[in-house]
């Protein structure tokens, strides 16, 4: 089973939840596996404290165009809907931090003047944290686009009986490749004006993609009661609720476990694993 953990904005708590999921679960005797996939700030480490084993480097894929084979025809940057490669005159550019590595260029081009090459982009780290198996995408500085980071830390997923990927905030293409091909979404989000606000932008992602996914209100008695107003009315299933505690932010700032710090999140962290079981209504 994959579950995503993604939430519409950030600070509800999102890693939190998820790396004291993957704690708990892996205490049960299951065989768990933590894949940070918020590869431009990653901070799970902080709280699983892996023992990294090995690292690899992260490529994507760019065009390099052959300048004597080349007519400059401008079928390649006609394909590019991203505008990651223009004919200007006599010259082929290509714009390689825009390039989404999707080789539509060398499909169209029919001199076959362009091959595509692999530029590095970051870093896999991989390890292990007690029972847990951890994976960990870190993001070159200055790079543009992080989905293909994504993409590698998700491919570098060993066998698991339960995956747990910790996603980063928003809504936008790269929470859109983390939380694909997941079987359970949690939407993480707090009792808040701007917690509401972003929680109904998460929902509408998911349902466009057609995930199934259930909410978890974390600083539950704080706020007022809006979140739950909405989720009654969309009929969204509230799947946890967390209550707001120092101790929590506390044991943060210490980069300890929430679910190992304060015993009655444990409790909650057990709960929802109950309600989130295959074959559960959710």
């Amino acid at each position: 089973m994959k579950i995503a953990i993604a939430s519409g904005k950030g600070g509800t708590g999102k890693t939190t939840l998820a790396t004291s999921l993957a704690r708990v679960a892996a205490s049960d005797g299951r065989a768990v596996a933590y894949l940070d996939c918020d590869v431009e700030e990653p901070n799970g480490h902080l709280f699983l404290k892996p023992e990294i084993l090995r690292e690899e480097p992260i490529h994507k894929l760019i065009p390099v165009v052959n300048p004597a084979r080349c007519t400059h025809c401008g079928l390649c940057s006609q394909a590019c809907r991203f505008g990651a490669i223009a004919c200007v005159g006599e010259q082929t550019l290509i714009f390689s931090e825009l390039c989404h590595s999707c080789g539509g260029c060398l499909l169209v081009c029919p001199e076959e003047a362009i091959r595509e090459v692999a530029k590095p982009i970051g870093r896999l780290r991989i390890g292990t944290a007690g029972p847990l198996q951890f994976v960990e995408g870190v993001l070159n500085v200055g790079e543009a686009m992080s989905p293909p980071a994504i993409h590698a830390v998700k491919t570098a997923a060993p066998a698991a009986e339960l995956t747990i990927l910790d996603c980063p905030p928003g809504t936008s293409c790269p929470v859109i490749e983390g939380v694909r091909g997941c079987d359970l979404l949690l939407l993480v989000t707090e009792p808040t004006p701007f917690g509401l606000h972003d929680l109904k932008l998460a929902v509408e992602m998911a349902r466009a993609l057609r995930l199934k996914f259930g909410v978890v209100v974390n600083r539950a008695d704080s706020g007022d009661r809006q979140v739950w107003d909405f989720c009654r009315r969309q009929r969204i299933t509230i799947l946890a609720e967390i209550p707001d505690d120092r101790a929590v932010a506390e044991a943060y700032s210490r980069g300890e476990l929430a679910a190992e710090a304060v015993p009655h999140v444990a409790e909650r962290i057990g709960g929802l694993l109950e309600a989130i079981r295959p074959g559960a209504h959710v």
